[in-house]
């Protein structure tokens, strides 16, 4: 089992008059900076002019450049995009760090798949939230806080589990609890998830019965309530109380239906899919392809976006939500 972390494990003052640099003010970035100004630290956010910088600006954050944020910080933390992280920590991170200080992340990537080679002299671990930002940010200030990951890549002042674990209370996952974990674990399981399981498995599972009911006749509407709309309603079930509470809230006709269809839906064939997927992300063949893909300015990504907008289920879904109130301010907000 691994080994937790929560609030009382955390040494009193170890981040006091360290300045930490949070580089990046997207969604984990605005969230994190947020939390940890909160928490009493002392936090600058590092961003090039344009719409993160004034955002960051109107929510009260001190706002510098790259390169001037990394030069005073003890702690940088990097929360740019995977494939922009090795450019910008090249060109403005590294030269600028000093001797003895901390890089660290909340994703393994660059660090795994030797994208960063840190200096011998600094310390570099990782506190990976297991939420989006945005509720890395709400529970924070409810009270609560999201659970978390840390992992300690290199040692050099011998301080980087003791930073590490008051980072982690810092931004509020240590409310929660945090698990300790590697790089390596925490990369090739978080890609694994996201490709097999949160975002391809479950699209493409959804698009297919949905395109299996309108193949046989049904109408769009009625196959998109079944197929799409109410996937929350089940998952929220088992992120509730497991796959048990999830079998005790449906009716036994859905109960038996899914216990004894599923399995020949997800089959051995599925399994081996998945193991050639993980096999993908192991021997590093999944980075260098989405590496290159940045290169190249995401040509494959953008055009299969752009044929997943065309899609009938985004079609007739968009018209779904524009007719339930709460979902249709929700895009609404989104959109802004």
């Amino acid at each position: 089992m691994a080994e937790m972390f929560y609030e009382n494990d955390v040494e009193p003052g170890v981040l006091s008059g360290k300045k930490i640099a949070v580089i990046g003010y997207g969604s984990q970035g605005r969230a994190q900076a947020l939390n940890l100004k909160d928490s009493g630290l002392d936090v600058v956010v590092g961003v090039r002019p344009g719409k993160s910088s004034n955002a960051a600006v109107e929510d009260g954050m001190v706002v510098k450049d790259v390169a001037s944020a990394v030069e005073s910080a003890d702690i940088v933390h990097i929360l740019l995009p995977d494939e922009a992280q090795s450019i910008v920590y090249k060109k403005e991170i590294e030269p600028n760090l000093k001797k003895g200080a901390s890089i660290s992340f909340s994703h393994g990537f660059n660090i795994h798949y030797n994208q960063i080679i840190p200096r011998e002299d600094l310390d570099v671990f990782l506190v990976a939230p297991k939420g989006p930002g945005h509720t890395v940010r709400e529970t924070f200030t409810q009270g609560i806080g999201v659970p978390g990951l840390i992992a300690i890549y290199q040692d050099a002042t011998g301080n980087a589990m003791k930073y590490a674990k008051s980072f982690a209370k810092g931004i509020g996952c240590m409310r929660a609890g945090v698990y300790v974990t590697t790089f390596k674990e925490e990369t090739e399981t978080d890609l694994f998830g996201e490709q097999v399981d949160l975002c391809g498995g479950i699209s493409a599972l959804i698009k297919a019965s949905f395109e299996v009911l309108v193949d046989a006749g049904y109408q769009p509407e009625m196959a998109y309530f079944e197929t799409v709309h109410e996937v929350k309603l089940i998952v929220d079930l088992i992120h509730e109380g497991g796959l048990e509470r999830m079998w005790d809230s449906v009716s036994n006709t859905a109960e038996y239906g899914g216990m004894t269809v599923g399995p020949s839906i997800i089959n051995e064939e599925s399994v081996d899919a998945m193991y050639i997927a993980l096999d993908r992300i192991q021997n590093g063949q999944f980075a260098k392809e989405f590496i290159l893909e940045g290169l190249t300015n995401y040509t494959v990504l953008r055009a299969m976006e752009r044929l997943e907008s065309e899609h009938l289920m985004e079609t007739v879904g968009k018209e779904i939500r524009s007719n339930i109130p709460w979902l249709a301010d929700k895009n609404k907000k989104t959109k802004k």
